[in-house]
């Protein structure tokens, strides 16, 4: 039996985040660390020059409901992008889940991360071009549940193409480092190319790039996927915008001493420098302390 995945009646009243549930006690929560820590850095380096931060949502590992006829069914995206809604639902609360049908906007980009025996939940048909590098063999596999009606749920590429109708979808494998990139052509997912040696991705919608970088985050140094500008350059994930803000810092400093040090060679008071800097006197002494013969 094929689901109605169609909108009910105007008049009936659907449920919302507050009505659904944000947990499943069937589900045993995150599979491993890298399915925790992918996602912070993924959410760090989101810079989107069209849109401001308190009108995107990024959610990591929540409940996505996406069919109003059969309400309780929810995929958990790894990481998803909806932009042009509220940071916070309402407008005031932190979000329990995300819910298509009472937000009104889908998601624009969604990144799952390849765990063994979700292959097909992920990939759908597109499991067949899995390289023997993408999953371990070893692991125990995983189940998609039927729901209460006993109609089974669509898989996940299902409901992000041919539902939810999301722009860009990415499915990246921590085991091989294979990022894998499908794009809505005529209602329907088409797997693009990414280059194996330079693997990066430009959506256009967006006006930005995911890519694979090979570097430390959270202590841990190893491939990650990560936003990049128009230019190419990584966006920095808060600890590495601290330390270029710290750099800068020293920078100028290192300037500003520079500049007294050649003022007081050239002739000039203490009480001249500091009214062309705008330092203090206090402060050119201490700049003047650590030059030799001034």
């Amino acid at each position: 039996m094929q689901p109605n995945l169609r909108f009910p009646d105007v008049n009936q009243k659907l449920p919302t985040m507050y009505d659904l549930p944000s947990e499943d006690p069937r589900e045993s929560g995150l599979p491993d660390e890298f399915h925790d820590i992918q996602p912070q850095l993924l959410s760090q380096t989101l810079r989107l020059a069209d849109y401001d931060s308190d009108r995107i949502f990024t959610g990591t590992d929540i409940n996505l409901y996406y069919a109003p006829n059969h309400p309780r069914w929810h995929k958990r995206p790894d990481w998803f992008l909806v932009v042009d809604v509220p940071r916070l639902y309402a407008q005031e609360d932190l979000r329990l889940s995300y819910v298509v049908w009472d937000e009104g906007r889908s998601p624009s980009v969604v990144v799952e991360l390849l765990s063994p025996g979700r292959e097909f939940e992920d990939l759908g048909a597109f499991t067949d071009e899995l390289i023997e590098e993408d999953i371990p063999h070893d692991l125990p596999p995983y189940t998609i549940e039927d729901d209460e009606t006993g109609i089974k749920p669509p898989h996940k590429l299902q409901v992000y193409g041919e539902i939810l109708q999301v722009p860009y979808y990415f499915v990246f494998s921590r085991y091989s480092n294979r990022l894998r990139f499908f794009q809505l052509n005529e209602g329907r997912y088409q797997e693009q190319r990414v280059d194996r040696e330079n693997p990066r991705v430009w959506l256009p919608l967006l006006g930005i790039g995911l890519g694979v970088w090979y570097g430390e985050f959270e202590g841990v140094t190893r491939n990650w996927i990560r936003w990049y500008d128009a230019d190419g350059n990584w966006f920095p994930a808060y600890t590495e915008r601290i330390e270029q803000e710290r750099r800068a810092r020293e920078q100028a400093e290192s300037q500003l001493r520079q500049v007294v040090v050649n003022l007081l060679r050239s002739g000039m008071s203490i009480a001249q420098v500091a009214q062309v800097t705008g330092l203090s006197e206090a402060q050119i002494r201490q700049a003047s302390s650590t030059m030799t013969g001034v």
